[in-house]
């Protein structure tokens, strides 16, 4: 058997997922501008806006999950990048914060089908045995569109304006869809299963508690990713575009050394120094008011963040079969998105009526209950499985 992670179609997937994170990351980043800006919403209103697409993938994960088991994973991961890419050109003509929310959902919808589609088709290329430092490399494409995304969607806004830079979504998913069309898949992968339409089959139960444990700690990152421009405004940061970029350097420091760690040593260590990082670096944003502090909680953060995310991933993948990865895959992104959705709203509500540090202080306490949680319920558990699992094999 083929042991080696790098080939074209890993490639290919990687590419395919950067180019379609960028129009995400893009747009998140220059939207809660654009709302106050030029259809002067209010600090809630940009909660619900940016929210409403994390509520609509939250919707549709379970129906995405049992889709890419049930049917050809191939025609899934297609068709729904050809409705998210075309979604962009709504843009052009929602001129309401209401049509701007509505549009946001149809997005959501789509985007809740082309995250997993991605994900787990990345897991059915990656040998088993480098899971854990596969998917760390996908998961790093992620985070250079993180890096690229807001500096381009910034950008574009800067010189040219909003309409060139929705204009410029739709090409860059074009592109996204293109390199997903040559992706090359085994033929169990290719072709439908005949399961039930139920929640058996639209969630994965094994996967519940890390999902559980990941909600947690992305509450956090929602509110971080839905106001770190506008406190940027706020202590006189002129470039804030700067935070994601160094955010994203700290992700990718992280990420060439966790995946290996968690093949050989498992995810008990290295999650417990990452969120402890969070946990510090929360109140260091949100009280050292300079370009200092803003910066150096940049790095802390996105180092942590970059590790948390794809350690639960590999960790719902080994603990699911391979007929059951898309439900597997589904459970953790729709905690995923309850988490950020949950973090965007609340941060919303918090800034409103407090001040955007407030959400960091905050932050700062969500991520001590995810560590207690991690430690006392579900490092265990996932020990305890992979021991009953592996003696199966024996």
């Amino acid at each position: 058997m083929d042991e080696r992670i790098w080939n074209k179609d890993f490639i290919l997937v990687i590419v395919s997922n950067f180019l379609m994170y960028i129009t995400y990351y893009a747009v998140i980043s220059a939207l809660p501008v654009y709302l106050v800006s030029e259809l002067h919403a209010t600090k809630s209103q940009v909660g619900v806006t940016v929210a409403a697409y994390t509520i609509a993938s939250v919707l549709i994960r379970p129906f995405s999950g049992f889709t890419l088991d049930k049917f050809s994973r191939r025609m899934v991961y297609l068709s729904a990048m050809v409705i998210y890419s075309l979604l962009f050109a709504g843009y052009l003509v929602a001129i309401t914060i209401t049509s701007i929310i509505l549009l946001r959902f149809a997005q959501g919808l789509t985007w809740g089908f082309t995250t997993i589609s991605g994900s787990t088709i990345a897991v059915d290329i990656i040998p088993k045995s480098k899971r854990g430092e596969g998917i760390g490399y996908f998961a790093l494409s992620t985070t250079m569109a993180m890096a690229v995304g807001p500096v381009i969607g910034l950008f574009i806004c800067h010189q040219w304006g909003f309409t060139a830079m929705f204009l410029s979504g739709l090409f860059i998913s074009l592109a996204s869809l293109a390199c997903a069309y040559t992706i090359h898949l085994r033929k169990r992968f290719l072709v439908g299963r005949h399961i039930q339409f139920n929640s058996k089959n639209m969630f994965d139960k094994n996967s519940v508690l890390p999902s559980l444990n990941l909600l947690i700690v992305m509450i956090t990152y929602g509110g971080l990713l839905s106001f770190i421009a506008l406190y940027g405004r706020e202590i006189g940061i002129q470039n804030s575009s700067l935070f994601f970029l160094i955010f994203a350097v700290g992700i990718a420091s992280s990420r060439f050394a966790a995946g290996r760690v968690f093949d050989k040593n498992g995810p008990g260590r290295i999650l417990t120094i990452c969120i402890t990082m969070l946990i510090i670096s929360f109140p260091l944003l949100a009280s050292v008011k300079n370009a200092m502090g803003f910066y150096l909680s940049a790095i802390i953060i996105g180092f942590g963040i970059g590790v948390v995310f794809p350690t639960f991933q590999s960790m719902v993948n080994n603990l699911a079969s391979d007929g059951h990865r898309g439900a597997a895959n589904s459970t953790l992104y729709t905690a995923l998105d309850l988490g950020m959705g949950f973090g965007m709203i609340m941060a919303g509500l918090i800034a409103q009526h407090y001040s955007i540090s407030a959400i960091f202080m905050i932050s700062s306490l969500v991520c001590f209950a995810g560590l207690i949680f991690f430690r006392m319920y579900v490092l265990k558990y996932y020990e305890t499985r992979m021991i009953e699992r592996n003696h199966k094999h024996v």
